[in-house]
């Protein structure tokens, strides 16, 4: 966190908007940026974890309270829209291994996530006998 001459002032400035082509389009972020951005939400993670909070978003007085320094430089370093996001993405990547390893834990079979179905000529009809 910066150094602040206003003895008042509770957060950091914001940082500039991103940038815009002559037609008016957001220039994206580039690797860089990304990589900051990435750091930042493992930290802000990181920091959640260590308290035990999984949904910033529904408990976001908790998380802002416990993890405040990091979910400032988290949003510094992300698009408010990627924030959000990885925030909603974390708490669905929670549920989906709650989900696997309830299926697994029931005998259920999971497929590779890497594994893609046979193409249909490769799967034998099954003949019905007359």
């Amino acid at each position: 966190m910066g150094f602040s001459l206003n003895p008042f002032a509770s957060s950091p400035p914001s940082p500039p908007p991103p940038k815009r082509t002559a037609d008016g389009a957001y220039i994206a972020p580039d690797r860089s940026a990304r990589a900051k951005c990435y750091e930042a939400r493992d930290a802000f993670f990181k920091c959640l974890d260590h308290y035990g909070i999984l949904d910033a978003v529904k408990e976001e007085e908790l998380a802002t309270k416990a993890c405040k320094d990091t979910e400032v430089v988290f949003g510094r370093e992300c698009a408010g829209s990627w924030v959000t996001y990885f925030k909603q993405r974390r708490v669905m990547e929670w549920k989906k291994q709650q989900t696997l390893d309830k299926i697994e834990a029931e005998g259920g079979w999971i497929p590779p996530a890497s594994s893609t179905p046979a193409p249909a000529s490769a799967v034998s009809t099954p003949q019905i006998p007359k």
